[in-house]
Order: structure tokens, then sequence, then C-alpha cells
């Protein structure tokens, strides 16, 4: 795992999409195609507006994304189909394709098979991703499902999870966030050939410790990434500061 420590959250994101692009550029260079997946969420606020500028060759790049709430519908305030499209989709131009995660799909279960499909037909280059104030990756709470290899399913959210939703202004209350959502599995966001973790906020330091120093376990699913051949976590100085060892730059 390679640790960036940032001195703020434009830093942060600036950094990470930089190296994202170029990733994801060197891939159509290499193939003529690329495929990426996208996370949504407070965390991803600079990440994002950092990646829109970038040179890249959007009308050869597919993007899925990782997570959406059961029963929303995409005009939802909170929908993270309706962020992806604000902030990501409708200010490039000409993306190849995107792939939504329709939470209020009438038949989920045929959804789901679609997205296994679509994806399986698609090398993933990038995943741009973050953590959870429980350790969450996606929307895989602890204990996260470490041993399925279906592509995406169906979860439930814990407390934690809720709240930080509600916290975050997404919801007026806890009691107005969903208990379930579509999340990609673990097993699947490890099968990307790249993975940027962008994790700002002092809130988030204690998962990011877990993360990254503690054993692996689905009791802090994010310490799964401790696993893959290639990640890149970007924090910003509040995030690491419940790190032992502040390696990065």
């Amino acid at each position: 795992m390679q640790l960036h420590i940032h001195p703020d959250k434009n830093a942060l994101g600036a950094a990470s999409a930089k190296l994202g692009a170029q990733a994801i550029q060197a891939a159509i260079s290499e193939r003529g195609s690329a495929a990426m997946v996208l996370a949504t969420g407070s965390s991803q606020f600079e990440t994002i507006d950092a990646l829109v500028t970038q040179p890249v060759d959007w009308t050869k790049v597919t993007v899925f994304h990782l997570d959406e709430y059961v029963g929303i519908h995409a005009d939802h305030p909170a929908s993270f189909r309706r962020y992806l499209m604000t902030r990501f989709v409708n200010r490039i131009a000409g993306l190849k394709a995107f792939m939504p995660v329709e939470g209020d799909a009438d038949d989920i279960d045929a959804h789901l098979a679609h997205l296994a499909a679509r994806i399986a037909a698609e090398p993933i280059d990038v995943c741009f991703a973050g953590i959870g104030e429980n350790c969450h990756l996606a929307f895989n709470d602890p204990p996260a499902d470490f041993e399925t290899t279906e592509p995406y399913l169906v979860v439930d959210l814990d407390a934690e999870c809720r709240a930080q939703q509600a916290g975050e202004g997404w919801f007026t209350t806890i009691d107005d966030v969903p208990k379930r959502a579509i999340s990609m599995s673990i097993n699947q966001i490890l099968q990307s050939q790249k993975l940027i973790i962008s994790v700002p906020d002092e809130r988030k330091a204690q998962a990011v410790a877990h993360a990254v120093e503690g054993p692996v376990s689905n009791l802090y699913p994010a310490s799964i990434l401790q696993t893959h051949k290639d990640v890149s976590l970007h924090l910003d100085e509040p995030a690491a500061r419940a790190l032992t060892h502040k390696i990065g730059s």
C-alpha cells in the first residue's frame, strides 16, 4: 500500500485524480478503452472535481459505480446516481458508458444479473473509493462478506453507517436513511487493477488506522486493502492522525 498524506482536501483530490487519470489514459493507449469505478459521498468531492479537469479521452471510458440505496429514486437528493450524474457525468464530454446501480429497479435480482454480466465484460483499470467511519468499503459494513464472488449484492446498513449518512447531511434524520443498499462486493473491488482510496477528515482517522495498521478482518472491511497489489491511499493530515507510522508524502 502506498500512503500519501496531503496538507488539505484539495491537494488530496488533485493527487488522487491525477494518478487515476494517468492509469486510465495508459489503459486507453494500451487497448483502446478503459473502465473505472467511481465512489460517492463527501469524501470524494475534491477528487471528482479534479478528475473532470484531467486530460482523459472520456469517449473511451466506461464508468461503474459502487453502490446505491435500495428504494431510492434517481431524483432523490441522496441518490448516488444523481450525485455522479451531477458531479461527474454531466461535466465531461462524451462518456462512452455509465453503468448506474438502480436501487429502485422493479426487479432487483434481474438488475444485479445485468450489472454482473456488464462488469464481467470490462476489466476495471481504476477504482476510486473511500473508507467509512465504521471502516466499510463501499457499503460493505462490518462484518463484511469477504467470500462472495458475486459482483454486486444487497446488503444491510448498520447503525453507524446510517448515522454517518445523516451526519453528512444527505438525510434529515437517521430514520430517513434506508436500511438496505446495493453494493459492489469486496471481491469485485479487489479485482480492479489499481485502487485509489481518498479519505479526508479526522472522523475517519480511527477507521484509517484499522485499515492500514490493524489485522485483516471483516470486522474492519477496508483492512482487506492490505492484500491488494496496487493501492494508493490518499489522506489529509486530520485523517492520518491515528496512524503510528506516518510515512508518506
